[in-house]
Order: structure tokens, then sequence, then C-alpha cells
């Protein structure tokens, strides 16, 4: 396909997926808008994704880029895909979601009309597959925002973010731990609000497809499995949360992560040192849930 300067990069961290991957790719197909270009990162996949998007690539249907790498998680997927855009904008689609036939063209033309170096970039909706919004809309006298403000006054469901790409490059990119797989992808998102605020938009720009399977035992098992890069996230929570609640609870996960890591320098380590010792006996408490859940669930050697 001859190259076009595109607007928007749509980057896909792919681990494993060529089962969803089609749904979509056949979604970018049918946009009604093309200012864009389809980057999907292999996070080590051993499947048969690289054959796939070879087909896809060969096709010449749209602008696509491949990159594979060692597995090193969604976050170490999201660097290499920020060290690779070169668009004004981009947006994380994931493996297994897909975009409405018009949300390329509605993020191209909002962002015409309102953006401006102003805005970080765009929220907007995610919708499940029936057409109906997760969570809520954005109020309509809700212009601007930034991610963390949405949820402070109350707002619900994820959201999709369609952010600057030289915005987000200026921030550091996610850490890797040597033997853990995650660092929440939000690390930069509240990083980024200290400076901007996003525009709203009330449409959906993905579709979700959440996978129901264990979602509660995941969650304790990635409590378990990558506590550094728990402990870093809430670390940076404690700075950047609006609220002294949010602050509380982010020292309350940061310890018991601290506790799993057995990093004893834990409270000297902490941004608030003061909240982190309060926190301290609920952390332990958090601690021994986690290990109970993941060691009833699990054939795991936990001590």
């Amino acid at each position: 396909m001859t190259h076009i300067d595109h607007i928007l990069t749509i980057f896909t961290p792919a681990y494993n997926r060529a089962h969803t991957l089609p749904r979509t790719y056949e979604s970018l197909l049918r946009q009604t808008c093309k200012d864009f270009e389809w980057l999907i990162i292999d996070d080590g996949s051993t499947d048969n994704t690289r054959e796939i998007v070879a087909e896809w690539i060969n096709e010449n249907k749209i602008p696509i880029r491949y990159i594979r790498q060692e597995n090193q998680g969604m976050h170490g997927a999201h660097n290499t895909a920020y060290r690779n855009i070169n668009t004004e904008l981009n947006t994380c689609i994931d493996s297994d979601d897909y975009m409405p036939d018009d949300a390329v063209e509605k993020i191209v033309t909002f962002w015409r009309d309102k953006g401006s170096d102003k805005f970080a970039g765009i929220i907007g909706l995610d919708q499940y597959e029936d057409g109906s919004v997760i969570g809520v809309r954005f109020p309509e006298a809700m212009k601007t925002c930034t991610l963390q403000e949405f949820y402070a006054s109350g707002g619900s469901g994820d959201k999709k973010m369609v952010y600057r790409t030289d915005v987000i490059k200026r921030y550091p990119e996610y850490p890797l731990f040597e033997g853990e797989r995650y660092v929440g992808l939000a690390y930069k998102y509240m990083l980024i609000d200290r400076d901007y605020k996003l525009l709203t938009f009330n449409e959906p720009l993905v579709t979700v497809e959440y996978q129901q399977d264990g979602s509660s035992y995941n969650m304790y098992r990635q409590y378990w499995t990558n506590p550094r890069g728990f402990a870093f996230y809430r670390k940076t929570e404690m700075i950047c949360a609006p609220t002294l609640k949010r602050r509380f609870i982010s020292c309350i996960h940061y310890v018991a992560s601290s506790i799993i890591s057995r990093n004893k320098s834990f409270l000297s380590q902490s941004p608030n040192k003061a909240l982190t010792l309060l926190a301290t006996p609920i952390g332990v408490l958090w601690f021994l849930r986690i290990r109970y859940k993941v060691k009833s669930n699990s054939k795991m050697n936990i001590r």
C-alpha cells in the first residue's frame, strides 16, 4: 500500500490472540474513514499470530505494521508501540476488541474540530456488543476532564483514550521488572492528568468483549505474581490520586505488595510515609487475604 501520512495510529498488543485478531482486523477494514494505520505489537505469541498478520499485510487493504518482541506484558507492548508511533494521535484497541465502523471518522472529525495543543487528546466511550455503554456517559456540562476527575466525580466504566503522540512520549516509559509482566497502564495516564485535560466525547469508540472466566481469581493472582509492578504503580497513585481516601487505599495495596516482594524498606521508599504507616495494619490483612485467595485457587507453592 502506498505510504500516506495518517493522523491516527491504532495499536494492538497481542499475545496468543490469533483467534480474536481477525475480528479486530475486519472492523478496521469496515472503517468509513481510512486515515489511520494499524500497528500490531506481538508480545511473544506462540500461536500463529505472525502468519495471519503476514497474510493481511500481503492483502494490502489497510496499512499494517507488525513488530514482534519477547513477552513483556501489556505495559511492555505499550512501550514498544509508543516508541514506534509517528502519527499525531494514537489509541489502543485490544486484541479481543473491535471498533464501530465509524469510530475513526468520529475521532478524526472531532479532533480536527475541537483539538488543540491545550489538550492531551480525547476520552470517549466503551460499549458492549449489544451497543449499551459501559459505565456512564459524560455529563453534558463536562466538556473537558482528566481521567481521575471523571472517576472522582462519580464516573464509572472503562473509557477509551485517544492521546496525542507527542504528549504520551513526553512521560517516562513503564518500568519492566524481571520475572513480572504487569504494571498498570494508568501510571502514564496519572502523570498526564497532572498537566493536561482530555476532551470528552460522548460516542462509543470501541466495542469490548470481557473475558469472564475467573476474573476475581486472576486479579489476586496478578497481585501475587507482579508485586514490584503493583508497588511501583501504588507509589505513583499515592502522589497523583485526587482524594485522601484513594491515596490511603493505595497505601494499603502498596504495603501488601511490598510484603509479597519481601521489600523490608517499603516504608522508607514510600512517597507518603505517614499515610503508609497508618495503612500498614490493614495492608498486612490485605496481604493475608491475597495469599489465602491465591493458595485456595492454585497449586502454587505459597509461603
